[in-house]
């Protein structure tokens, strides 16, 4: 199977018009990319939660629709909806499901967080270990594999946390690989939340590949019910952790243990006063220029 690919470079404050724009027109995933890196394999990737303003000046930004799709009347569409759109900016590719899985398996090696968890690609055979936690994982056209320091970070915190037979919430869940983590690290459900439909089956088909799927609730923003949980992970962006404050402060128990991050370095003393009045023993934890906050739901 195949998917069309939509690209096209716009200033940074065009990004909402200019993605609602691919929305009303069906795209079935939006990425973002810094257009001011030197090559596009350096390009940090992240989509960012509504209403949230890109890192960037100037923003590569690349749709999905289905492989059949009209080329010329969605370039005429889309100009139509965003007036100042040129045509010629406008470019298309034709994206293989293999050609994003080859890239990535051909790249991504094993990798340990902490004393016992790995993540290794869903094809390749683990050592038979029995000290170690495997998490299988294809992201699909999802975010989290690993490798970024954000996720990186909230792995290693996970394999430190203890998670035997509590209730984790993965906010911003992408690939599925922190909640996945979670429940083979002894979590007795998990329940994630992204506002992408791709995130949401690409976590649904992580966890069958786990042998979690039954203990994995998946939600789409608008349809995720309250609830109260003892774990709460969320690796999205500083604007959206700030707004969210509130609301993962209710979902979680008193005692219950918290972990941002998406953070740039820097971001992190503002995020930490926006969470004192919650949350106790908060401390940052900074790796390449990225941030995760921790600490305890207040009793």
């Amino acid at each position: 199977m195949s998917w069309l690919e939509l690209s096209l470079t716009i200033p940074a404050t065009r990004q909402a018009s200019v993605e609602a724009a691919l929305e009303d027109l069906g795209a079935l995933s939006i990425t973002l990319a810094d257009a001011d890196a030197d090559t596009p394999d350096e390009r940090a990737i992240f989509e960012p939660g509504i209403g949230e303003t890109p890192l960037w000046h100037d923003i590569v930004l690349q749709a999905l629709f289905e492989s059949d799709t009209d080329r010329t009347g969605l370039a005429q569409a889309l100009t139509e909806l965003t007036p100042g759109i040129d045509p010629a900016q406008i470019a298309f590719r034709e994206v293989a499901d293999q050609d994003w899985t080859r890239a990535w398996l051909d790249t991504f090696k094993p990798m340990r967080f902490g004393r016992r968890l790995w993540i290794y690609p869903w094809n390749t055979d683990a050592p038979d270990d029995a000290d170690a936690v495997i998490v299988r994982l294809d992201p699909g056209l999802a975010f989290g594999s690993g490798t970024h320091p954000t996720t990186a970070l909230c792995l290693e915190w996970l394999d430190g946390a203890d998670l035997a037979g509590k209730a984790l919430i993965d906010y911003g869940c992408g690939s599925g690989i922190l909640a996945i983590a979670a429940l083979k690290l002894g979590a007795a459900r998990a329940t994630g939340v992204d506002n992408d439909a791709q995130a949401i089956v690409a976590s649904r088909d992580n966890a069958q590949r786990n042998g979690v799927a039954e203990k994995l609730d998946l939600y789409l923003p608008q349809q995720f019910p309250q609830m109260q949980s003892d774990v709460l992970v969320a690796n999205i962006l500083a604007g959206p952790l700030a707004e969210l404050a509130p609301i993962f402060a209710q979902n979680l128990n008193p005692g219950g243990a918290l972990a941002l991050s998406g953070i740039l370095d820097g971001q992190h003393d503002e995020l930490l006063a926006r969470y004192a009045p919650w949350f106790d023993d908060l401390r940052a934890t900074v790796r390449d220029g990225w941030v995760r906050i921790d600490g305890t739901r207040r009793h």
